[in-house]
């Protein structure tokens, strides 16, 4: 079959006509377009796959994570001489009891101011009310309560709608409880096995395809690690620092809006956005519009510092992911599965991101548009055949040769595979024996006659 009339038609030093050209490229967008219909039908039947098995994956994605924030202090205790299993435990008790004791911090402030956000929320309704009867709405009170009337009656005829959006709520967290304490049980057993797990990886999948994977697989660790752990740190900062301004404004509820703080900003962008955006609503329902526009600017000015100054210094080039990319990622993880799909979404696409990179480099590798690196040469690298025993040397190598025979042999010369005679004894001959009692097989000659060691030609003795 001509597959590409166009470049023998070049080569004969003709010019390719223009239903050649057309044909080439049509072929080639065709065999392209079947390879991206095979990529995507693969991607397709993986997400799925991932969706049946939310209860599973979600876990591992959460274990995962617990484990880049468990992995460097446990490998620390490891280097001093811990065990690994206990290294793990006295860590994750560690921070069990650090996240213990924040929630026993935020309960009773939140247990106490909640009854006056409860009368800051009853004046500003009022206030509301005031307002709609005032220019330019005009609205009287007569109005005003028949609207509040229609909102109780609509509320009412949704009371099995909502009783059943409770028990839902109740399942869900009742499931949030089960996948937390199983992505406690994994994110131990992740750092307590997690060195023995890319051997075992490279054993199972091949020496080069289990390099590539092994290879993957220690990028996107130390890229979700370091998101982690940058992530940290910048929710640290801004939760400190909005905390000490909600505090300063007095605004209720300061502990409890900075712990979201900090936990929002494991969700770029979009979980500042909600967490700034509660503490304006709770400013301007207790204290008024002049809090909530001062509080609003305190908020925008911390990320500001965020964005410019400790992004950049804290995570470098960051996760090389378009601020665009990001918002869609966690718009995506949010409408799929709530708000642990929003928390997991930055994380996946940080991991995605990273082997869509390796693959990129091992392109230009092989393209040689650039050299591969110290890990990539071992990973693209196959493995020598094991080694011999201990001991046991080839009989090449104690020939001397590669065909076994001594150096300078003609390839008439038969043989001699016992490599570990003695260079003073000769070979036909075992030590302590005299020669005439020793006799050699030999070895078959050219015509078939039996010919000895001691020369070409020699007969066998009786």
């Amino acid at each position: 079959m001509d597959e590409a009339p166009a470049s023998r038609d070049i080569e004969r030093g003709h010019s390719p006509s223009r239903g050649h050209v057309i044909g080439e490229g049509l072929a080639w967008t065709a065999r392209w377009s079947l390879r991206f219909l095979l990529v995507a039908a693969a991607l397709t039947l993986l997400g799925l796959l991932s969706v049946w098995l939310w209860a599973i994956v979600f876990p591992v994605f959460l274990g995962l994570v617990i484990a880049t924030v468990l992995e460097p202090p446990v490998t620390r205790l490891r280097r001093r001489g811990v065990p690994a299993a206990l290294a793990t435990a006295l860590v994750l008790v560690l921070g069990l009891g650090v996240l213990g004791g924040i929630v026993a911090l935020i309960a009773p402030a939140v247990a106490g101011q909640a009854p006056a956000i409860v009368q800051g929320a009853i004046q500003g309704i009022q206030q509301i009310q005031n307002w709609l009867q005032g220019p330019p709405f005009n609205l009287g009170a007569s109005q005003i309560g028949g609207y509040v009337q229609m909102a109780t009656e609509r509320l009412q005829q949704s009371a099995g709608q909502i009783a059943t959006g409770v028990l839902t709520g109740v399942t869900t967290v009742a499931n949030g409880v089960v996948n937390a304490v199983l992505a406690l049980v994994l994110a131990f057993l992740f750092v307590k096995d997690g060195p023995k797990f890319l051997p075992w990886l490279q054993r199972v999948a091949g020496p080069t395809s289990g390099g590539h994977l092994a290879e993957v697989g220690r990028r996107s660790w130390r890229s979700l690690g370091g998101f982690i752990r940058s992530q940290a740190i910048i929710g640290f900062v801004d939760a400190v620092f909005i905390g000490i301004g909600l505090v300063i404004f007095g605004v209720p509820l300061a502990l409890p809006l900075a712990v979201l703080t900090f936990f929002g900003a494991f969700i770029p962008i979009v979980g500042a956005l909600v967490a700034g955006a509660l503490s304006v609503l709770i400013a301007l329902v207790v204290q008024g519009l002049g809090t909530a526009i001062g509080v609003l600017i305190l908020i925008l000015a911390v990320q500001q510092i965020e964005g410019n100054l400790l992004q950049p210094l804290v995570q470098g080039r960051g996760l090389g992911l378009n601020a665009a990319l990001v918002i869609l990622a966690v718009t995506a993880g949010s409408s799929l599965a709530g708000i642990a799909g929003a928390f997991l979404a930055v994380p996946v696409a940080a991991v995605i991101a990273e082997i869509l990179r390796y693959i990129g480099q091992q392109i230009d590798v092989r393209t040689g548009e650039r050299a591969a690196s110290p890990d990539e040469a071992a990973a693209s690298e196959t493995p020598e055949p094991d080694e011999e025993p201990t001991g046991v040397r080839p009989v090449e190598e104690a020939l001397g040769t590669q065909d076994g025979r001594p150096e300078g042999a003609s390839p008439d010369t038969p043989l001699d595979t016992r490599a570990d005679t003695p260079p003073d004894t000769p070979p036909d001959t075992p030590p302590d024996t005299p020669p005439d009692s020793q006799a050699d097989p030999g070895v078959p000659s050219r015509d078939g006659a039996p010919e000895g060691r001691g020369g070409s030609g020699s007969s066998l003795r009786s």
